[in-house]
């Protein structure tokens, strides 16, 4: 009887350490997104300067034939997913007024950073299966969107003050049914592995209310996905616009080559790659 009563004992100070370790990790991840710390810290792509100087040449003149990244495994993958998803994309591109192709080039540098910082889950399932994936901690849906983020797109279709405001017809795209437990809807609406609609509308929503504030500012980047794919990357706090602005995020290893975020972004959509399917506009 002494020896089971040391054992429920040991076992029961097992778990409550267990958990008290599990509830104080929580609170460090709460207060490190609560103070930015978890937030991408980027890098400046190398070609910065390139991207500044191709800005003003026409679509035909700044196609890209071939890149490492096209001849991955994970590009094979993410090409099957996005063809898959191809009437949903134009929807939401008909939805928006962004171009598919725009859309695209975000969720295809956000899905090959998943692919490539997640190779076992790639090798065993998704790969095999030809789907896209979905961030389900921190950041969710296939484009990675933090539900900060969220909040802000949704907060600034509201915002008539805003630069980031869109316009009355705008107002209502992401109304949900109902008040109860909006941050639940919110969540549920980036994390069904069978409806990415969600995910497209939120990005291409982030991209238009980014084209927004640059255009009143006099800067129109409607044109320089390697920018807009920047700011998605890196968040509404460091759209800041400007007259040469930089290229970078994070930074995107595939076959032993390094790629910026936004510079992943400028290859594709001036590539051929599903180019018929998703067109330069």
């Amino acid at each position: 009887m002494l020896n089971l009563k040391k054992i429920i004992r040991i076992v029961f100070r097992f778990f409550l350490y267990l958990f008290a370790i599990i509830g104080f990790l929580f609170v460090l991840i709460f207060i490190g997104m609560k103070l930015h710390l978890t937030d991408v810290k980027g890098s400046i792509d190398s070609r910065n300067s390139f991207f500044n100087e191709v800005k003003s040449l026409n679509n035909k003149e700044k196609v890209i034939e071939t890149s490492a990244w096209m001849n991955s495994t994970e590009w094979e993958t993410l090409k099957s997913g996005l063809i898959k998803d191809k009437d949903l994309i134009n929807k939401v591109s008909n939805e928006t007024g962004i171009s598919s192709r725009l859309i695209v080039s975000n969720i295809i540098s956000e899905q090959l950073r998943f692919f490539t910082s997640n190779r076992e889950s790639f090798k065993k399932y998704f790969e095999p299966l030809k789907i896209l994936g979905t961030y389900t901690q921190f950041s969710y849906g296939i484009s990675g969107i933090k539900m900060e983020t969220a909040e802000q797109i949704e907060d600034n279709l509201k915002n008539t003050e805003s630069s980031f405001y869109l316009g009355k017809s705008f107002e209502n795209i992401l109304d949900y049914s109902n008040n109860d437990n909006i941050d639940n809807q919110r969540l549920a609406r980036f994390t069904d592995d069978h409806d990415h609609y969600y995910s497209y509308l939120y990005t291409a929503l982030f991209i238009k209310e980014i084209e927004n504030q640059w255009e009143i500012e006099g800067y129109s980047i409607s044109n320089r996905p390697e920018v807009l794919a920047t700011l998605f990357n890196l968040g509404f706090s460091k759209s800041i616009p400007k007259e040469n602005p930089d290229v970078g995020g994070s930074i995107i290893t595939i076959n032993s080559n390094d790629y910026t975020f936004g510079g992943l972004a400028y290859d594709f959509y001036y590539s051929s790659e599903l180019s018929d399917i998703f067109p330069i506009r």
